[in-house]
């Protein structure tokens, strides 16, 4: 306690030598500007650990069970967040993040007393001392990592967070370790960073849980549309991460040269980037107008059409055996060091180009581009049968080695075609229109040795091509009939249930 307090001293004094006004901070030489602001974060991660023991206290006194004996019921608020975050003026977030890390570093010195009390005791044996041992919270190396000073509130709270609970698949054993990994590496990475970090690490650890994570996001979405009472029409929405990132990347291609986006080489598109930089009209009100315009050209289409080909980027990156349905895969091309590697591909929403990927060290999921929540092994066969993939090879050492071509689209003229002979989504009873569909692959490209054919392919929504994914429907063909077939849990005979098209002339 003494050392952390001269350390909060004297970095007070190093951040106080910097100066007293913005004129005595811009002066600084360009070296002094970045020694000052390490100085600055220094004490912020000090006075933030006092933040957290302060918190923690509070917290204490307001249990529940004191009723309006606890001190933030005395103080007339609901919760020790609400106290705090009124007496500091922060935000509800980091006021429960201070409670949050606060508890969790009292919890942590707890038990490391009684561990140090059962040491001590000379008629202790092993078998006690074990037992003790065994209640230290798994977090606790997170916490005495801030008490230290070594680590940030924030970082904490990320780690936390990314890491989550025990519960049936993930022990707390299997938590330890993996922190004991994490806290190796994140000196180096902000709050956001170690959150994606420890985030991937509890994804490995649970690639089980990530199907049941990914249908609660789906579950979770919503649109809402309402008018208000000066007749102007207001949205609020929830999107799963998979339709959301696909909404993002269409209106960043939207007003991407307001934002700085992409520069365009191409004349054509460099004279469309200008125009846009010109317009009179504000990024969110140009993005409000997109969206109009696109549900008119929605609502103008020919319902009788597959629609195809580009698509807003978004790209799915997979290893080589999530993309073999999470068999063992090939290894990679063999490098300059004579070394050989996995081989990720990315799964895309488009055709073109991808940027480098670095391999997932096996892992059987993929992962959406700039997004930090992995999708399943089910989402990656379903993107499989409408969109392309690019195979890229990679070295022991990460470096790409060759880029694939793409492969396995359905052209244009097949999508047509489909159209006429399935009449719609092909799915029993489902009355979705050719243009609300997509491409599903017969026998799977990859896996089955499957083939980019007419007779491979049909029709199904979007809910639809979900279902038969997520809960391992299947759709076979025999001659020109298809047949879908139930799994176990729906029907334990299997049961064949004939796909007839939906054109009434067929």
């Amino acid at each position: 306690m003494t050392n952390l307090a001269d350390d909060r001293r004297q970095a007070a004094d190093a951040v106080a030598l910097l100066g007293s006004s913005c004129a005595d901070f811009s002066a600084l030489p360009d070296a002094e500007v970045l020694a000052g602001q390490k100085r600055i974060a220094a004490i912020r991660r000090l006075v933030d650990t006092y933040a957290a023991w302060m918190a923690a206290t509070i917290a204490e006194r307001s249990r529940p069970e004191l009723g309006l004996s606890g001190l933030a019921a005395q103080q007339g608020y609901l919760s020790p967040e609400a106290l705090i975050q009124n007496s500091t003026g922060s935000s509800k977030g980091d006021a429960y993040k201070l409670v949050t890390v606060g508890t969790m570093m009292a919890d942590a010195e707890a038990a490391d007393r009684l561990v140090e009390a059962a040491l001590s005791t000379p008629d202790a044996d092993a078998a006690e001392v074990a037992e003790v041992e065994a209640k230290v919270p798994w977090q606790a190396p997170i916490a005495r990592a801030v008490t230290a000073g070594t680590l940030s509130v924030d970082a904490a709270e990320s780690i936390r967070a990314g890491l989550g609970q025990i519960d049936t698949s993930v022990t707390a054993e299997k938590l330890a370790v993996a922190l004991e990994a994490l806290l190796a590496e994140v000196s180096s990475l902000n709050a956001d960073q170690v959150f994606k970090q420890a985030r991937r690490m509890r994804d490995r650890l649970d690639e089980a849980g990530i199907a049941a994570r990914e249908k609660q996001s789906y579950d979770d979405r919503y649109l809402r549309v309402y008018r208000l009472g000066n007749g102007n029409v207001r949205l609020s929405g929830l999107f799963a991460p998979e339709d959301g990132e696909f909404v993002l990347s269409t209106f960043d291609s939207i007003t991407g040269p307001r934002r700085g986006g992409v520069r365009f080489v191409d004349a054509e598109r460099a004279a469309w980037a200008k125009k846009m930089q010109d317009d009179p009209r504000t990024t969110e009100q140009i993005a409000a107008d997109s969206l109009v315009q696109l549900l008119k050209i929605a609502g103008e289409a020919d319902p009788g059409r597959v629609f195809g080909g580009r698509r807003p980027s978004v790209r799915v990156i997979v290893t080589e055996k999530a993309l073999k349905g999470g068999q063992a895969g090939q290894t990679g091309q063999t490098g300059q060091q004579g070394q050989t590697g996995p081989a990720p591909t990315t799964v895309q929403t488009e055709t073109g180009e991808s940027g480098p990927v670095e391999p997932a060290e096996g892992a059987a999921h993929g992962q959406i581009e700039g997004n930090p929540v992995p999708i399943s092994q089910e989402t990656i066969d379903r993107l499989r049968c409408d969109t392309g993939t690019r195979g890229i090879k990679f070295d022991a050492d990460g470096q790409i080695i060759n880029v694939g071509r793409d492969e396995r689209l359905f052209t244009e003229h097949q999508r047509a075609a489909m159209a006429v002979r399935d009449g719609g989504c092909l799915w029993v009873d489902c009355d979705r229109p050719p243009a609300w569909t997509e491409a599903h692959h017969v026998n799977e490209w990859l896996k089955n040795n499957g083939c980019t054919d007419l007779a491979d392919g049909v029709l199904l929504c979007h809910p639809h091509h979900l279902l038969l994914h997520n809960q391992h429907w299947t759709i076979s063909r025999t001659g020109t009939q298809y047949w879908l077939q139930p799994p176990v849990e729906v029907d334990p005979e299997q049961t064949l249930v004939a796909l007839p098209s939906k054109r009434a002339a067929l």
